[in-house]
Order: C-alpha cells, then sequence, then structure tokens
C-alpha cells in the first residue's frame, strides 16, 4: 500500500506577525488568512529493504538510512527527520523500510507558509499509515509542537492551523497556544470576485523568516513601543478584513491591505527592502489599491489588489523586476490524506 496526504498552502490576509509568541500571550494575537489551490505532498511507500529513504523532491534532495528510531537532526532534511522521530517515540513504527517522498508547489521562505504546511502533510500520510487518532486541532497542535519545541524553529502558529482545517479562516491566539479557529461564511461571489482581483506575485527571492520572527520577537521582550502598536493594529486590521470580507465591502480590502504593509514594516528590521518597496509603489501606480508582503516578509510572495480589470496592467507594471504572477484559486478543504 501506499499513503499519500496533501496540505494547502494559504495566503494571510490581516493580522500576520499577532500569532508569535511573545505577542499573542502577552495581548491576544488575530490572523485572518484563505487556503489556496498550491500543496505540500507526502507520500509513504513501504519498500523491501529495512531502510529509511527520504527525498524532497522538489529540492532534489535525498538521504538513506538503516532503519532506527531515531534519525540525526544535522541540518538536512530535519523537518522529515524531526516528524518521523516524534512519531516513533509518541506512536512507534515497526521495524520495516519505507521512502518518505515531499513535493511542494512553492518554495521554502516564500511565504506562503510552506515549511509548516509540509509538516502537517507529513504527519497526515503518518497518520494514515498508522491509522492515527488525531483531530483537526490535534493535529495542527502536533504539528506546531514539533516545530517550535522538538526542531526549535522560530515561527507563529497559523501555518499549521490553516493547512489543516483550509477554508477562510478568523484566527485568535492565547497564551498558552491556545488557538481558536472561526471559519467564516463568505458568499460565493464575494470570493469569486476576491480571487480574481487579488494578485498574488512571487518576487523570485526567497528568505531566512526564522531571523525576522526571532527580531519581531525580541522586539516585544523589550518593550519597543513602535513594534507593539503596529501589531495591536494589524490586530485591528484582522478584525477589518473580517468584517469587510463578510458584508461583502470588496472596495475597502485594498485600502485594509495597504494600512496593514504600512504597520507591518514597524514590527521588525528586515520585514521590507528597497526591491519591494519599489515593487508595491509600482503596483499601486498600475491600479492596485493595496497589498502586502506574505508572511513573515524580507521576499518571497507579495499580493496586490486590483479592482476593476486593473490586475492585468499591474502584472504588465511588474515585469521588468523579474518575478511572476502565479495563478491560484480558494480552497475550502485542509488536510487530506488517503491509501492506495
Amino acid at each position: 500500500m501506499i499513503y499519500r496526504s496533501k496540505a494547502p498552502l494559504r495566503i494571510g490576509l490581516a493580522g500576520g506577525g499577532t500569532d508569535v509568541s511573545p505577542y499573542s500571550d502577552l495581548y491576544g494575537g488575530a490572523i485572518l488568512n484563505a487556503t489556496i489551490s498550491l500543496y505540500a505532498n507526502a507520500t509513504i511507500e513501504p519498500i523491501p529493504e529495512n531502510k529509511i529513504i527520504l527525498h524532497a523532491m522538489d529540492r532534489e534532495e535525498e538521504q538513506e538510512f538503516e532503519w532506527n528510531k531515531v534519525l540525526p537532526i544535522n541540518g538536512k532534511l530535519d523537518l522529515l527527520k524531526g516528524i518521523y522521530n516524534r512519531i516513533q517515540k509518541d506512536y512507534g513504527i515497526n521495524p520495516s523500510g519505507f521512502r518518505l517522498s515531499t513535493y511542494a508547489d512553492a518554495p521554502a521562505g516564500s511565504g506562503l507558509g510552506t515549511s509548516s504546511t509540509m509538516v502537517v502533510a507529513i504527519i497526515g500520510a503518518f497518520t494514515e499509515m498508522l491509522r492515527l487518532p488525531q483531530g483537526e486541532y490535534d493535529m495542527a497542535q502536533y504539528a506546531y509542537d514539533i516545530e517550535r519545541n522538538d526542531l526549535k524553529l522560530a515561527g507563529g502558529k497559523q501555518d499549521q492551523y490553516a493547512a489543516t482545517f483550509g477554508g477562510v479562516n478568523f484566527m485568535e491566539f492565547y497564551e498558552g497556544d491556545k488557538v481558536i479557529v472561526n471559519p467564516l461564511r463568505i458568499k460565493q461571489q464575494y470570493l469569486f470576485e476576491l480571487e480574481n482581483n487579488l494578485l498574488l506575485y512571487y518576487t523570485a527571492t526567497n528568505r531566512e523568516s526564522a531571523d525576522i520572527i526571532k527580531k519581531q520577537s525580541k522586539n516585544v521582550v523589550d518593550k519597543k513601543d513602535s513594534s507593539i502598536e503596529a501589531m495591536h493594529q494589524l490586530k485591528e486590521q484582522a478584525r477589518q478584513m473580517k468584517e469587510a470580507l463578510l458584508k461583502g465591502k470588496l472596495n475597502e480590502i485594498g485600502e485594509i491591505l495597504d494600512f496593514g504593509f504600512q504597520q507591518k514594516r514597524q514590527m521588525a528590521e528586515g520585514i521590507s527592502n528597497p526591491q519591494m518597496e519599489e515593487i508595491y509603489e509600482t503596483a499601486k501606480n498600475a491600479g492596485a489599491t493595496g497589498g502586502k508582503i506574505s508572511g513573515a516578509g524580507g521576499g518571497g510572495f507579495m499580493i496586490f489588489y486590483c479592482p476593476v480589470n486593473t490586475k492585468y496592467a499591474v502584472i504588465k507594471s511588474l515585469e521588468k523586476f523579474g518575478g511572476r504572477y502565479r495563478r491560484y484559486k480558494f480552497t475550502e478543504h485542509g488536510l487530506s490524506t488517503w491509501t492506495i
């Protein structure tokens, strides 16, 4: 048998960064995000040899090990090894060989939650193989715990929950890793219009989000007023975005995004840079009413709200930067697993 899974990547629409500790512990965070038709995929295939083969196909990286209960964490395919180690510790895996293969539709560091979504997908494949009793909240928290506590990777909490639940969600984050996911019932025509007007643009640069997130967390610990106030404003932005989507006030979305863009730059050094500022201004001059840097910032994807038919003029205006427009659709479903 072969065990497969896929989990959707997400676009963060508002509130980004307020899901990161210690801000979410001290003040409570709020984020609005939506999953899209780009995925992290995982496959577990039993093999006759008593070996463990890990293969990240999109990165063309492969490692092979004699079967063991613990695989070494050494900077190579650590996400895959860390998940195996934790599941082996908690549930036990029979000493038989298998190949774990992964593929993501967007590169790590691109701002769409690729790494955390991949963790969810891999856990999903193991859950399918071992028939583990994992609910959506359990799965998301398990993924978060492996990333943040086992592998010591800096980051927030939204990506694991977006990948697991899917759809458009208003998420709340509180002390003690408490997370509440509120699925939003948005009229289909509003989603169609948002999908039509929201341009997903890849800047053709990636970044190490952990460094930016560490700076953001340090600013909260150091009680840097400008950074904390920016996060307060981004939390309010998430509430504004929720109201605009539920009530169909789509003409306000660009301005809400633009407000968030101005605030996010105050959270930590490195979120924006001269190239991204130029891309942003070029898009606005071509007809976009607002936009944002996806994820922690510093590179990766940006999104722009382009009302009416301005999207095509914006795409044309951004050609000189060497990036590319990425097609997508919003998705209703989160993690899916199956056996063949």
